[in-house]
């Protein structure tokens, strides 16, 4: 095959990892479409990132990635499909309907398509006959982008768990040979809670990247934007949908305030404001307001308003804490979870002071997956520091950089087990 290097020179691992990450959800669909496997199409497209990456640093990046991607994960497809004696009638049936010169260019460069290729690979992987976490599981792998140990980080579970969990949709997506193409309109709001909960985590990932040396992967969070845009113009009216792009985009305002020059983490108390990106707290805003008012409220619209409170405040002081612990109480109502607890504590211990807040945490050191998570005594040692106990505060604190898998988080904990970095206030 002939590949144009266009971009040796200057482009770098991590370049090349975005790019085959933002392409990897269109070459499945291609794929998907023209051969209606995903099982064996997911692998197919894994041997040519694999083959991506091997050939590309060297031989440079082609001048149309997703081309090359398609047209060695088709080559790749066709041969597995060759070598799989029990699929031979289907081997000759995709041999004779379409001659190989085409179709290394299928899925590319056919004009708009009234659906997006990577949504639609979403709502595929969030068919109603998977388990939820088995759609969260594989949307993650093959729209996300993320591999199976960043997906364990995310569910705070074992690498093996998921990745027989990835296994088990994708032999069901077999079983129900369904067909590549958007889901009718009346089953299309059935998929939304699983296809919001993917995109949030796709996003969770993204603005705080759970392994490696940074703490953003900004090419998770802007996909996860750019889909979560995408379902709320197709679902105006479901709310949850739009709670959820709110909290993104306010969430993902605070993105140039969250590191210092050094690359280590700034807490939201110590960020500079005026860094915040305004035009999209003030989107994130009008969006929560247009939902709140308007009738059952959901669990992304109370984080959202959360985030919102967070927003409007010009100083860390001016913070509303009571109205911020009362939105988390109604959270804890909707979906309680240790992990909620955790960021509910902070909110009490701003409002009725830091020992309420430890011993609202007090129960979670029994749970079973916070055992393995920084969480758990990064909170306790933010609390006992906000109560002035400073040897204490610095064991947790070393504690929960052990613990950590990010590499900026690891830094800022450490310097606050060592002292040296500044003290919370309270």
């Amino acid at each position: 095959m002939a590949a144009t290097t266009s971009s040796a020179p200057s482009s770098t691992s991590a370049d090349h990892e975005k790019l085959w990450r933002t392409s990897a959800p269109q070459v499945l669909a291609a794929l998907v479409r023209h051969y209606g496997d995903f099982d064996a199409a997911e692998d197919a497209v894994q041997e040519a990132l694999l083959a991506a990456s091997q050939q590309w640093p060297s031989d440079g990046v082609p001048d149309n990635p997703k081309a090359w991607l398609i047209r060695v994960a088709s080559r790749r497809l066709i041969d597995q499909k060759r070598s799989e004696r029990s699929r031979a009638e289907r081997e000759r049936l995709v041999t004779r309907r379409t001659p190989d010169d085409e179709l290394v260019d299928a899925g590319v460069d056919r004009g708009r398509r009234p659906f997006d290729d990577s949504v639609i690979v979403l709502l595929q992987c969030c068919h109603p006959d998977l388990s939820l976490p088995s759609q969260i599981a594989l949307t993650l792998r093959a729209v996300g982008g993320l591999s199976t140990g960043q997906i364990a980080h995310a569910f705070l579970v074992p690498e093996a768990t998921i990745a027989q969990r990835i296994s088990r949709a994708k032999a069901r997506l077999r079983q129900l040979d369904a067909p590549f193409a958007p889901p009718l309109p009346h089953e299309l709001p059935g998929r939304v809670n699983a296809v919001a909960q993917v995109l949030y985590l796709i996003f969770t990932e993204g603005h705080l990247s759970t392994v490696g040396g940074l703490l953003y992967d900004m090419s998770l969070s802007e996909e996860a934007i750019r889909l979560t845009r995408w379902l709320h113009r197709r679902l105006p009216r479901a709310d949850e949908i739009t709670g959820l792009l709110a909290l993104m985009l306010l969430t993902d305002a605070r993105r140039a305030a969250r590191l210092a020059p050094d690359g280590s983490l700034i807490p939201l108390a110590e960020q500079d404001r005026a860094r915040w990106d305004r035009r999209r707290v003030t989107e994130g805003i009008a969006l929560i307001e247009s939902v709140l008012a308007t009738g059952p409220v959901g669990p992304y619209q109370l984080q959202a308003a959360i985030a919102a409170v967070h927003a409007e405040a010009v100083r860390a002081e001016d913070t509303d804490w009571t109205q911020i612990e009362v939105l988390y109480r109604m959270l804890a109502e909707l979906a309680p979870s240790p992990v909620l607890t955790l960021n509910h504590a902070v909110a009490v211990a701003m409002v009725r002071g830091p020992e309420a807040g430890l011993a609202m945490i007090e129960p979670l050191a029994n749970d079973k997956a916070l055992r393995r998570s920084h969480r758990l005594p990064a909170v306790r040692a933010h609390l006992l520091d906000l109560a002035g106990r400073a040897s204490e505060a610095q064991v947790e604190y070393a504690a929960a950089a052990r613990l950590a898998t990010s590499i900026p988080e690891q830094r800022y904990l450490g310097a606050r087990a060592t002292g040296w970095a500044s003290r919370p206030s309270a």
